[in-house]
């Protein structure tokens, strides 16, 4: 049977292993921070240093978009080959791409396997290595061959067979665990419950009425003729149900080991599995599976559609089939990452001085883009320069202090529902009466509310041009998938964040590489200099002023 590894990676297992190897899996699965195999390793991280100080150039490869917050980190889009600059911190590290170079989280980027060769020619060799594994098996079993024919009667049945043991699992932690916990309210709270099993009763009852369908399409007689393809058509968005469970698990995994910390309630549980007749394996294992289950249903597709010929009347089918559970799963992991989210954006607005109006996870969930830009007000035409920060819905611009440049200072927001966007060519303005270069306009329908902002470079506007597009895409999407944070999470993360900043104490956006930074931009200065101090050497020098050093030679001016 097919298993999925921490890293994402299939791994068939001997009939001989597979018996005592589940719990393993559950343990390597639990144990895993994520599905990638990150390069985060004391050993691995030592080899990379290594590598850098060597003068070797050291290549990897975003996993996931990273949206920045601050200028001095780096923003990346997933696929993106960022050269790795710095990697003595574990957790962030400093990176180049192009002209461009920053801090970016290291568990958003997988190391390249080949270091040597250019990212296209490494990507050319995979293509072409999978079209020879492709080609090789083909020789061996032949187009419409029977022997083909079993291979697909194989993964049909395995198909069928995990189903119904998934089934199984599903009731075992409904019947063997919900219930018995129900009856014991002096030990549990509704609301413990629902932190530690989720929507889970929900996913059982789907499931059912899943296989239900599997079952009328799987011929028992002949395997390989089932039509199975359609059943995920069917139900594909029914599939999103787990986006919930998977938010919410990291949650029970919590609530979970709180409990399990206190004897009666390791005995309890322990008494609710021998009493289903259960197989020993921990309620954090079982509650584990349907993550898995959610991540594993791609990979038969896959399998599936290998052996199935173009001929057969499944084919086109299980291929939209396929897609669609890729799809199903971008969508979780997506959502996954705006839940997280939420508490990275708590934590920036509780760092922005002055903050005024609602807070901004009333209406937004996510951060599209960031950059300075230069504002252009009217009627006088004064230009401000301002830190932008486009969310989903709204857009925020801040003032940078003029000592901490670490410091913001809320100004103002503007409403992206009710804006539409122009491209401004350069030249004057007629409404303005300025001159502009780089420049974009949002106006709102009525032509009440405008905003005249300019970019640097060429480049720098069209990408903003681009993310004022991704903006209203987003806002689209969510609509149509029914994504929303509800109010409790909201609450949760602006008291999370009200916490890791304490009334009377300064509001400076806190990173966790920030000590680090400053030893790098600063390796000689000695670590007892105020943080004052610190940013005034960081400034260039000025050159003296004769006009200062004329006044000073007055007599009234003389301390």
């Amino acid at each position: 049977n097919a298993v999925i590894l921490p890293d994402g990676a299939p791994e068939k297992l001997g009939a001989g292993d597979e018996a005592g190897s589940e719990e393993d899996l559950y343990e390597d699965l639990r144990s895993s921070g994520h599905r990638f195999g990150h390069p985060g390793g004391a050993g691995e991280q030592l080899a990379i240093n290594e590598l850098i100080s060597d003068g070797s150039v050291v290549y990897a490869e975003a996993l996931w978009d990273h949206v920045t917050m601050d200028d001095q980190e780096l923003g990346f889009k997933a696929g993106d080959v960022i050269e790795v600059v710095d990697a003595t911190n574990k957790e962030w590290w400093w990176g180049r791409i192009l002209d461009s170079e920053g801090w970016f989280p290291a568990s958003f980027v997988r190391l390249r396997v080949n270091q040597d060769e250019p990212m296209e020619e490494y990507l050319a060799q995979l293509e072409e290595a999978q079209e020879e594994n492709s080609a090789g098996m083909a020789l061996l079993l032949g187009p419409g061959l029977p022997c083909k024919e079993q291979m697909r009667t194989n993964v049909i049945n395995e198909i069928m067979s995990t189903e119904r043991d998934y089934i199984k699992h599903l009731k075992d932690i409904c019947e063997g665990y919900i219930k018995q916990c129900r009856k014991r309210m002096d030990m549990f709270t509704e609301e413990q419950l629902c932190t530690i099993f989720g929507n889970i009763e929900d996913i059982y009852r789907f499931q059912k009425k899943f296989l239900k369908c599997l079952e009328k399409k799987f011929n028992k007689d002949e395997p390989h003729l089932s039509e199975i393809g359609c059943c995920f058509l069917e139900h594909q968005t029914d599939f999103q149900i787990y986006s919930e469970y998977c938010n919410n698990h990291p949650n029970a995994c919590v609530q979970l080991s709180k409990l399990m910390k206190l004897n009666k309630y390791v005995f309890f549980f322990e008494a609710c599995r021998l009493l289903q007749k259960m197989i020993d394996i921990s309620l954090d294992g079982f509650l584990l599976t349907p993550v898995q289950k959610i991540c594993k249903y791609p990979l038969q597709l896959a399998e599936l559609l290998k052996y199935t010929n173009p001929q057969h009347r499944d084919y086109k089918d299980v291929e939209a089939a396929l897609n669609g559970m890729k799809n199903v799963a971008r969508l979780i992991n997506e959502r996954k990452r705006r839940l997280e989210n939420v508490d990275k954006i708590a934590q920036w607005q509780s760092s922005i001085e002055d903050w005024e109006g609602e807070d901004i996870l009333s209406r937004s969930s996510d951060l599209i883009y960031s950059g300075e830009l230069t504002k252009i007000s009217p009627p006088q035409g004064k230009s401000q320069q301002r830190m932008f920060f486009l969310f989903n819905h709204q857009m925020v611009y801040c003032k940078k202090d003029l000592l901490r440049r670490d410091i913001l200072y809320y100004k103002g927001r503007v409403d992206m529902d009710q804006m539409e966007v122009l491209d401004v060519e350069d030249g004057k303005d007629k409404e303005l009466n300025v001159s502009v270069k780089n420049a974009l306009k949002l106006r709102s329908p009525s032509g009440d509310e405008v905003h005249l902002l300019c970019a640097k470079k060429p480049e720098q506007k069209q990408r903003w041009l681009r993310a004022f597009r991704d903006e209203r895409e987003q806002v689209q999407h969510d609509r149509e998938t029914g994504f929303s944070i509800t109010e409790v999470q909201k609450k949760q993360a602006m008291l999370n964040a009200c916490k890791s900043h304490p009334a009377g104490k300064p509001k400076a956006v806190n990173r966790p590489y920030y000590d680090f930074l400053l030893r790098q931009k600063h390796p000689t200065l000695p670590t007892s200099l105020p943080q004052q101090q610190v940013f005034m050497l960081a400034e260039p020098k000025r050159k003296s002023s004769n006009f200062w050093h004329n006044i000073g030679r007055l007599t009234p001016f003389k301390k």
